[in-house]
């Protein structure tokens, strides 16, 4: 048992070994949690502020007991009103309620979040709940948030109802009980004569792992009564109905912020304050109140947040940001897709950048049913055709620290369904972006401040490389000139007029000969992991400087020029402002930032350097934060890729990992 030495440090005793392993709760409380289920030193029993216990939960008896032995009082945790993605043991709470009095569930007795609605509220916190209750409905959150929004056909008109499984605590402690339920149902069609009274289950009901309060075939014959029990995000149904009918589910809560009339047959933390028609006599302790009251009080009083990034306690906008982020980006592809051609290394990454979609892996193309969704690496013409809607996949230009080619998991990758980002020779959604986004002054300082932490830390695709490199002295311009992969597509249908290093190499040269040109082979070249391009060898010849193991961030701070078919490097050039020259068409030639040898005829708009940025490192990548494994935002990308390459690449892993996947991908009909 780990005693604090800080005596400073609040301490909290619990009797579950659950409570004490739940990440975050130390920071919830800014104290320490401490097991201690039978013998409490004397020590301890001093230094302790309370006894946790969960909820009215049986275990939360050993809670009482401890605390009555060593005169504690007992504080009871539950899950917050906005809990996670993934609900229950699939994923630990964002929010946790902490109750000194009672529990908010329980009408039996008072609570701190009946306290809390009943305080009389400044302007500032009237106004903050008012931007709460717009947050939760722009961002579209609930409780739990794994499910996607039903799309199905649903009723012109219509009241919800809200089952709920049987043995939840909150409606014994709700003051109702299974007659409740069929006293709301035949409310729900008595009030309502012209309105389907759609009936939503939990999906485990109609699969037969849990029971409900009805029996599912009878209800069904009721006319005018349709039952949902697909498991399917609320908040559409809750923002079209007339009305939301429930015993206790927070759903009714939810109702409340989504201005509906909310009915109740028990006695939930939201009933009895004026706000909804109950079917039972509030108790005496509550009175009418604002819903401001309400939300203030339930939001941001009462509960108490983890940032997911951080791990420490935030506020209740910070998690529904996050939690909006999430939901937005788990909604962008149909509910199933078919992924062709990916490497065994690279499918868990793939189910991470397509959350909230099932991905089927598959080996040929025929097995794809025409007309769905298929996802490919790439520039592939073997997708096209058949009615396939096709998203391709290419890595994002924050990637990683260490090379892609060395199995490094990316931070980012783009997903274009149009055609792909270094694909000149048609449109994708990353130039229909850069020619048709009317980019507002919030985007752009925001991709301003993030160009700025870019150059001043040096952040480049890979961020790779430790030799130290010194300007020359001659006093010549400094023209660099990086190498590519001849292989790479980017090429192929990025350049068409020159296509290999040396050739690039000696036009620069030939137009630039009082220059010091300085050549930096591509890094997959120089780690072996990619083969030299046609008469590479003879660069040497036609450059000043050749530079292997710089990192490029470096270079760039230092150079004046750079000259380039199609590399990133380019990008990387403009954002540290320096003077780029294309002899080939990447993305980000044409906006009237580059000296372009062969410019893009539908390119027609010019652009700032912060559109650009915005257009290219906000609105068209797709981040995955390393920490929660969720969908995340090119700040946090950046903060995690500044905190990687200061811990540096586990070179060792990587070459386990490399040695081990390519062995599989040896293995005659390998199924993952």
């Amino acid at each position: 048992m780990n005693i604090p030495s800080d005596a400073a440090t609040s301490v909290y005793l619990t009797a579950s070994r659950n409570i004490a392993k739940l990440p975050g709760l130390d920071s919830i409380l800014s104290g320490h949690v401490v097991y201690a289920k039978k013998r409490i030193c004397r020590e301890l029993a001093l230094r302790a502020t309370a006894v946790l216990g969960w909820g009215r939960k049986p275990s939360a008896l050993m809670a009482e007991v401890v605390a009555v032995n060593h005169g504690l009082s007992v504080w009871r945790l539950e899950d917050g009103f906005l809990r996670s993605i993934d609900p229950g043991s699939k994923e630990r709470p964002l929010s946790i309620l902490l109750d000194k009095s009672g529990i908010y569930y329980d009408a039996n007795s008072p609570s701190d979040l009946e306290a809390l609605i009943a305080c009389r509220l400044d302007d500032t916190c009237l106004g903050r709940a008012c931007d709460l209750i717009e947050s939760w409905r722009s961002m579209r959150v609930s409780k739990y948030n794994h499910a996607r929004e039903y799309f199905g056909e649903l009723p012109s008109r219509y009241v919800l109802v809200a089952d709920q499984t049987l043995g939840d605590a909150s409606i014994q402690y709700g003051l109702a009980n299974e007659s409740s339920f069929h006293r709301m149902l035949e409310a729900a069609l008595a009030e309502n004569p012209g309105c389907t009274v759609l009936l939503k289950t939990h999906p485990e009901v109609m699969s037969g792992g849990k029971k409900g309060h009805f029996d599912i075939e009878e209800v069904s014959g009721k006319p005018r009564v349709r039952v949902l029990g697909t498991d399917v995000h609320p908040v559409g149904l809750i923002e079209r109905a007339e009305a939301v009918y429930v015993v206790t589910s927070q759903i009714g809560f939810e109702g409340l912020l989504w201005g509906k009339r909310v009915r109740t047959f028990g006695m939930p933390f939201y009933a009895g304050w004026g706000l909804t028609e109950d079917d039972l006599a509030a108790p005496e302790r509550r009175k009418p109140v604002p819903l401001e009251n309400l939300v203030y009080a339930a939001m941001v009083e009462y509960a108490r947040y983890i940032d997911p990034e951080t791990g420490k306690r935030c506020e209740p906008e910070r998690l529904i940001e996050w939690m909006g982020l999430q939901r937005r980006m788990r909604e962008r592809f149909p509910e199933a897709i078919y992924a062709l051609g990916f490497h065994p290394w690279k499918r868990p990454v793939l189910r991470n950048f397509f959350q909230g979609s099932y991905v089927k892996f598959v080996k040929r193309l025929e097995e794809v049913p025409d007309n769905t969704n298929l996802v490919i690496w790439g520039r592939s013409e073997a997708a096209c055709g058949r009615g396939l809607r096709v998203i391709r996949l290419e890595d994002g230009f924050l990637r990683s620290v260490g090379l892609g080619a060395n199995l490094i998991r990316p931070l980012s990758w783009v997903m274009d369904m149009k055609g792909i980002y270094y694909d000149a020779t048609q449109a994708s959604d990353l130039e229909k972006l850069l020619q048709e986004t009317s980019f507002d002054s919030e985007l752009i300082s925001r991709a301003r401040m993030l160009r700025l932490r870019i150059v001043e830390n040096g952040i480049t695709k890979y961020n790779i490389g430790t030799a130290k490199w010194k300007r020359s002295q001659t006093g010549k311009r400094l023209i660099l000139v990086p190498g590519q992969v001849e292989s790479d597509s980017s090429i192929l249908f990025g350049s068409a007029f020159v296509r290999r290093n040396i050739d690039l190499l000696r036009t620069v040269r030939e137009a630039n000969m009082d220059a010091h040109i300085i050549y930096k082979p591509h890094p997959d070249v120089v780690a072996g992991v990619r083969m030299n391009g046609d008469g590479e060898g003879e660069s040497s010849f036609w450059c000043d400087e050749l530079v292997l193991d710089c990192p490029i961030g470096e270079l760039l701070e230092d150079v004046d020029e750079v000259h380039t078919m199609t590399s990133l490097s380019g990008f990387e050039a403009l954002l540290r402002g320096k003077k780029v020259v294309t002899y080939g068409q990447p993305f980000y030639s044409g906006w009237g930032l580059t000296v372009d040898r062969h410019p893009v005829e539908r390119r027609k708009r010019s652009l700032m350097l912060d559109e650009l940025v915005a257009g290219v490192l906000v609105l068209y990548p797709t981040y995955i934060s390393r920490v929660t494994e969720k969908f995340t935002t090119p700040e946090q990308a950046l903060d995690e890729l500044l905190a990687w390459r200061a811990q540096g690449p586990s070179l060792r892993l990587s070459f386990r990992r490399r040695v081990w996947i390519r062995f599989l991908e040896r293995i005659k009909n390998y199924v993952p």
